[in-house]
């Protein structure tokens, strides 16, 4: 019976001290608050924060491995940020696809420091001592910012924060479709199909009626003077190109009858000097026959000189039959003058 009464009251006992030292951890425990992370989580509501001042940013995904093995580097950098006077933050590029656009994020994890709205990229190791060294150092300077159309607070990055995020919005919606939901995959992208067919035409009926009301027509009487105005010219323009080309067609008629007249006059000085030549060579050839004649005949009658040829040796009477003119040869030389006549005749024609 004392065993069965001391069970009871040692259980009590221990649950008394149990008590008492809960009783006594407890306001300990609850004088220690939860240290808080100094990583500033970005929004698309916040995000123009570090257009001042100097600031260290992350791009990161809750699945992605590397941004999770930088995560308590990130962390140690941030608490030194007061030391180093710089802010750190950081984006999820799940819940905020418009700041991954902005800042055209293709790589996770990724960095980019900001100084007073010029912001470049750090491409080195997301590791404290690195990081520190960056910004102790400035090593910053020697990196080329993002400028112009690059620069995150530019016209043309906005729209590209807008194409992001209707992009993040669909994927939601894609995921409450078939996760939330349950219907197919398949069933999900005809919707999206569907919709960007109904969205398009949509649009091109918004703009046919917006062309429709700010379009002024003009009076049917201004219309009609314009097409006057635009027949008259191409008939004008027609007429131009007609001149010109018969203007084209007389010259070259002129040069080439040109050229013609220049062919014959050439054709008949050369046939006057082949005439001349002719005449020339028929001149000489008659004054050549009117000397072997007056030779002939200065040699007297045959009568007289009989005794004498008698009496001259055979030798002397050759040479003497040699020396006469040969009917022959004359025959010959006329021949030739015809032939050169006729030849001079076909190439004047």
């Amino acid at each position: 019976m004392a065993g069965g009464r001391c069970g009871p009251q040692l259980t009590a006992l221990l649950a008394a001290w149990v008590a008492a030292v809960a009783a006594t951890a407890g306001p300990e425990q609850a004088a220690l608050p939860a240290e808080q992370s100094r990583v500033q989580p970005m929004t698309a509501s916040n995000w123009t924060l570090v257009m001042e001042g100097e600031w260290m940013l992350k791009f990161y995904a809750p699945w992605c491995p590397s941004c999770q093995q930088t995560d308590s580097e990130w962390e140690t950098f941030a608490k030194n940020g007061e030391m180093l006077q710089i802010s750190v933050g950081k984006v999820d590029v799940i819940q905020e696809p418009g700041l991954s656009g902005r800042f055209f994020v293709t790589t996770l994890p990724a960095f980019f420091h900001a100084k007073d709205g010029i912001f470049r990229r750090y491409r080195g190791p997301g590791i404290f001592e690195d990081l520190q060294n960056y910004i102790l150092e400035k090593k910053w300077q020697s990196v080329e910012p993002l400028t112009g159309w690059k620069s995150p607070a530019s016209l043309t990055m906005s729209g590209m924060a807008g194409l992001f995020s209707i992009s993040g919005k669909i994927w939601h919606l894609h995921n409450y479709f078939t996760v939330t939901l349950g219907i197919p995959t398949w069933c999900s992208y005809v919707f999206f199909v569907i919709a960007t067919l109904v969205f398009g035409l949509f649009m091109g009926l918004v703009l046919v009626v917006i062309s429709e009301c700010f379009y002024v027509p003009l009076p049917r009487h201004l219309s009609e003077r314009s097409e006057q105005n635009g027949r008259s010219e191409e008939a004008h323009r027609a007429e131009q190109l007609q001149d010109a080309e018969e203007e084209k067609d007389d010259s070259n008629e002129e040069e080439n009858k040109d050229s013609l007249v220049d062919d014959e006059e050439e054709k008949e000085d050369l046939g006057d000097e082949d005439e001349a030549e002719e005449e020339e060579e028929e001149d000489n050839l008659a004054a050549g026959v009117d000397e072997e004649r007056s030779e002939a005949n200065d040699q007297g009658p045959p009568g007289e000189d009989s005794v004498t040829r008698e009496e001259v040796e055979p030798e002397e009477a050759e040479e003497g039959i040699s020396e006469k003119p040969c009917p022959a040869d004359t025959e010959v030389v006329e021949d030739s003058l015809r032939q050169r006549k006729s030849q001079h005749a076909d190439k004047g024609l």
